[in-house]
């Protein structure tokens, strides 16, 4: 039986995706930091890993998530309050597929989507 999913998103700097995710988006570091090449962030129940991609150019980084909510609007609001940069295609709104919707893009390029069904 399925119960959880943790993604696990490609980051160039440590230091630079921790500040944006405790800084920004409110995030708390979970479990061990130690470790140069992996952080593990969580918020409410949703965590998100990452793993040192050196490398990476983020111009060409797919990396996305998918994150539902129950208050989408106060999220949203708390972002915007917190000077987080919206996605310039994905401001708050309702999609053709019954979710309200908004996206924002992180220091790597990683698309973190927020959705609410609307139904």
């Amino acid at each position: 039986m399925l119960t959880e999913i943790h993604p696990k998103l490609p980051m160039r700097n440590k230091i630079i995706t921790l500040n944006f995710y405790t800084t920004q988006l409110k995030f708390k570091v979970f479990g061990n930091s130690d470790h140069e090449d992996y952080l593990m962030i969580q918020k409410d129940n949703v965590q998100i890993h990452f793993f040192l991609h050196k490398d990476l150019n983020h111009l060409e980084n797919y990396g996305q998530v998918y994150i539902r909510t129950e208050d989408i609007k106060s999220l949203y609001n708390s972002f915007v309050k917190e000077k987080v940069q919206i996605h310039p295609a994905g401001h708050l709104q309702i999609k053709p597929w019954g979710q309200i919707e908004f996206s924002i893009l992180d220091p790597d390029n990683n698309l973190l989507t927020f959705g609410q069904s609307v139904i």
